[in-house]
Formats: C-alpha cells, structure tokens, sequence
C-alpha cells in the first residue's frame, strides 16, 4: 500500500474547497455494471388457464387475491386461526427479525457516505529519578491535551455506493423472504385446517356407518334367531362392523396431528389448543388468475431471488473499485500545554488537514481474483433466479390442472356414488326378502361406504388445490420489497 499524505499550511487549507467539489462530483459515478433484471420468456398465458375450467377464474383489472387471500373462504374459524397466527407464528417473527437485521445493515452501510468524527481529552504527568549533578532533584511536568479528529473518504469510484445498493438488495430480499414466510404459513395452515374439516366429515360418515351396521347386525342376528339367515350371515355382519369401528379409531390420531399442527402454527403448545369439529360445507372458490408475468412481482421467492441477484451484481463494483485509489480526507486540531491555566489559550492550539491517497501497486492477482468471484456469483445468481422463476410457473400450471381433473373427476364420482346407493338399496330389499345372503350386501356396502369416502376426500382434494393455487400465485402481496432502492440516495 502507498499512502502520499499532504499537510497544508492555512492558505494551503483554502485550495481544498476545490479538491472537495472535485471529489463531491467524481462520486456520482460509480464503477461496475449498472444492474438489469435478468431475461426470461414467461409466456402470454398459461397454457393450462384454459377458459371455463373451474377452480380459477380470470382476474379482471383491479380484481385479485387481496392480503387476506383466505377470506375467500367464507369461513369465520379459519378467519379467526389466520389473525393468530399473523400475530404469533415463530417462523414469521424470525423473518421479521432478519429483516429488521438487514434493514441495520444498510443503515450501517450507508453510515460510510459521512464523516467520522472523533474527540480525545488527556492528563498525564511524568517525571525523572534524578539529575545528573548528583543532587538529587527531581524532574515532573503536566501534560494537558484536548483534541478532535475528523475523517471523511470519498467516494470517488462508487465503492460505498455499490455496497449500500447491495445492502439494500439484499434488505429487499429479506423483505420477500419475510412476506414468503407469512404465505407459506398461512398457505399450510389453511390445507392443515382444511384436512382437518375432512376427517371431521369422514368421522361422522363412519359413525353414521358403524349405527348403520349396528342396525343391520341386529337384523341378521333377529334373522338367525327365527331361522331365516344362517351363521355365516351373523359372522360377515360382525366382521363388518368391527372393521368400520377400527376405521373410526383411526381417524383420530390423524386429526390429533392436524390438530397438534395447526397449534404450532399458531405459537401455541399443542397441549392448549384444541378445535371443535362441527358442519362442514365448504365449496371451492374461484382463484383470480392473472398473467405469468405477474409473478415476477408478486411471487415472493421470485422477488427475493430477483434483488439477490442485484446484490450480486452490485457485488461486482465494489470488486471493480478495489483497483482504483482511495482518497481520504482528514482534519484534527485541539488544545496542547503544560499548564492547566494555559490550557484553552491561542498559543496552545494546533491544526492539521489535508487529503491522502492510498493505492495498492501489487497483489498477486488478489483484486483480478475477487472481480471474478463476484462475476461467477453474479451468473450463479441469476441462474437460481430463472430457475425460480420456471419452478413458480410450473407450480401455476400443476396445480391448474390438478383442479381441472379434480372437478371432472368429481362429477364422475358423484355418478358412481348415485349407482352405489341404488344398488346398495336394492340389494338390502332382495336380503330382506330372502332372495340373497348377508354376503352380498356386505360386498355393496362396502363399495358404497368407499364411494361416499372417496366423494369427501375429493372436495378435500379439490379446496388444497385452491390454497396451493393461491399460494403459488403470491397469495395477497402487493411485491412491495421496502426499502425501495430508488428512494434511498445518499
């Protein structure tokens, strides 16, 4: 390092108010490249938006998800579950915590375009063993200093400035990441509540089967007593209801889970919480779908990816920067004597300023090292940023189609549940009247119980389709990545 340092006389002094406009004019400009998003063909339409599907509806101007994307629903339990977990869920307040954090970087970083000033105060007092006369007298003095340092280096190539744009890229990915965690949350625990509303509704179909069977196991068992139905009747009966009671026992452990999950969500422990089941009517609400170039925006991933790559990029000018000299400019003056009572006095004072440069002639290709670094996390960036991007994509189009299928799917079933509860009531008529065993109408109840099970699962299927959607549209964010870099110069 080669430092040339210039300490002015007091006329010199005044021929600095040049070097400082100077200065004040070089740091408008800044070395690196300016950053530009990243190309990346979206397409004009998803291609499985296709018109009439349900599930999704196209979004109009001024018509989408707003921040309380679940509102959609209709449902006051689950509006009620969202505000505490808004308020409470931990994953959420370590988001915040970060982005608090990263917002103090950029202050920190910022905090380089200012002066540095110091103050120093000092009472010494000194002295010798002896003279050299032999006498033995001693020698002691008093030294009173009071002083102030003031430092400033500018910004000639635009180092600071590139790395106050990189701390505030990077703020404004943890601004993304912030709102990413609050989506995924709420995105989890409106499917957790959801599958938690199916159990419920396959619980009380169980229970209104196992009373069925019960029922039929005291006809067959009335039957056999009279001689009409045989023991094999009675055995298939029995059998039947205990394997309906067994489905009903496990379906509690597996509500006890959603139950337990839902209460993590929320910052509670699962000990404390509980849900209460109750009617479940819920339909599939349209999702308003816009254009895939909207999730640039309003995808929080992709926008934390996007400004993480303008960090990287604005990594390069503070690499590029290293090769130029730093300028720094520096004064300090105070108060300097031996005696207290002269302490503040005019032939006490002392002053120094003036500017330094400072440039490194050598370094073994440290500087040529780090350019290239900062250029390979660049490309390595803004590769993970279109991959992001084509992965939120394909997460549109999945979870179109999987809506899609699911509502033609669902209408078969509801053709295939009308021809097993006919079959069922017809083949419990021919029992009753001795024209066929209790096997028979085991085999259609059965079927007929997996019917209305599956009937349930797929309105399951089709309302986590819906929040999937929702979520991999952006939910309700409005892209806002404060602080905006544009608002913030220096």
């Amino acid at each position: 390092m080669m430092r040339l340092s210039f300490p002015p006389s007091r006329a010199r002094a005044a021929r600095l108010l040049p070097v400082l406009a100077l200065c004040g004019a070089l740091g408008a400009c800044a070395v690196g490249p300016d950053y530009q998003r990243p190309a990346l063909d979206v397409g004009a339409a998803y291609k499985e938006a296709r018109q009439g599907a349900p599930g999704w509806t196209p979004a109009q101007p001024g018509v989408a998800l707003d921040s309380a994307w679940w509102r959609v629903y209709g449902d006051p339990v689950l509006d009620g579950l969202m505000d505490r977990l808004n308020a409470a869920n931990l994953d959420i307040v370590q988001a915040e915590a970060n982005y608090r954090q990263a917002q103090a970087l950029v202050r920190g970083a910022r905090a380089s375009f200012f002066p540095t000033v110091g103050v120093d105060a000092g009472v010494t007092r000194s002295g010798s063993g002896g003279s050299s006369s032999g006498t033995g007298s001693k020698s002691v003095s008093n030294a009173f200093s009071l002083g102030g340092t003031v430092t400033w280096e500018a910004d000639l190539w635009g180092s600071i400035r590139r790395n106050v744009e990189a701390s505030q890229a990077s703020a404004q990915a943890s601004a993304a990441d912030l709102a990413g965690a609050r989506l995924s949350a709420q995105s989890t625990l409106a499917q957790d509540y959801f599958q938690l509303r199916i159990l419920d509704e396959q619980k009380r179909l169980l229970e209104e089967t196992v009373a069925a069977y019960e029922r039929s196991l005291t006809l067959t068992q009335n039957r056999f007593n009279v001689g009409v139905a045989g023991k094999g009747d009675v055995a298939v009966a029995q059998t039947q209801l205990e394997n309906a009671r067994a489905s009903l026992v496990d379906l509690e452990w597996q509500r006890g889970q959603y139950e337990h999950a839902i209460a993590v969500l929320m910052g509670v422990a699962p000990s404390t919480f509980a849900l209460a089941a109750q009617p479940f009517r819920q339909p599939v609400p349209d999702i308003p779908l816009g254009l895939p170039s909207q999730l640039l925006e309003r995808r929080p991933d992709v926008a934390g990816a996007e400004r993480r790559t303008a960090q990287a990029n604005a990594q390069i000018g503070v690499a590029v920067a290293a090769w130029f000299p730093d300028l720094t400019l520096s004064a300090s003056g105070g108060f300097r004597s031996g005696e207290f009572a002269q302490w503040l006095t005019a032939p006490a004072r002392y002053w120094s300023i003036g500017p330094a440069l400072a440039a490194t002639l050598f370094d073994g290709g440290l500087r040529n090292a780090q350019i290239d670094s900062a250029r390979a996390a660049y490309d390595a960036q803004a590769a993970a940023y279109r991959q992001i991007v084509l992965g939120a994509l394909r997460e549109v189009e999945d979870y179109l189609i999987q809506l899609r299928v699911l509502a033609d799917e669902q209408q078969v079933q509801r053709r295939a549940l009308e021809a097993a509860r006919q079959s069922l009531a017809y083949t419990r008529n021919q029992y009753e009247q001795g024209l066929v065993d209790y096997l028979s109408v085991a085999t259609v109840q059965t079927t007929a119980l997996s019917a209305e099970r599956s009937a349930i699962s797929l309105v399951g299927d089709r309302l986590i389709a819906s929040v999937q959607l929702a979520a991999a549209l952006g939910g309700g964010w409005d892209g806002n990545v404060q602080p905006k870099l544009a608002a913030d110069k220096p």
